[in-house]
């Protein structure tokens, strides 16, 4: 019986020179939702689903396996529609902890709200690009998104 769903997934460490508490923070708030709901449900194949998420060539790789964790497939997505979106939400991002950090409620808002923005965007742009590849909700989309980011930290 078909189960569309991620049950692990990983980063590849080998793209990721250095992580602030920050993007670690996101890291393990995005995995950790993403596992505890998700739809996930590539062409072709049947879950529950273990993925690796992996940059290669200006590419993201997601390398597909199943519960028992026998390769599936490799679906690739050019990240050149990403790139100004990835710029933007490290920029937002950015601002939003130094707030956070300077514990300056002012303009804190209207900063998530455009992180958000940003965000919801982006998964937006994800899914449409996967359109055809895997089918996904909105909040499996964002918190992919999230790990993208995460993925291009240099």
């Amino acid at each position: 019986m078909a189960d569309p769903r991620i049950i692990d997934v990983q980063l590849d460490d080998r793209t990721i020179i250095r992580r602030s508490e920050d993007i670690e923070r996101e890291r393990k708030v995005a995995i950790f939702d993403l596992l505890e709901g998700n739809h996930f449900a590539p062409e072709g194949h049947e879950g529950p689903f273990r993925i690796l998420l992996r940059v290669e060539d200006n590419r993201l790789a997601i390398d597909l396996k199943n519960e028992e964790d026998q390769p599936l497939e490799t679906v690739r997505l050019g990240l050149a529609r990403f790139r100004r979106t990835i710029r933007d939400y490290f920029a937002i991002c950015e601002s939003y902890f130094k707030a956070v950090r300077a514990d300056s409620p002012a303009g804190l808002e209207t900063i998530d709200m455009a992180r958000r923005a940003v965000h919801n965007d982006a998964a937006d742009l994800l899914m449409e690009c996967l359109d055809g590849k895997i089918a996904m909700d909105f909040d499996t989309a964002r918190r992919l998104f999230t790990l993208i980011c995460v993925l291009h930290i240099k």
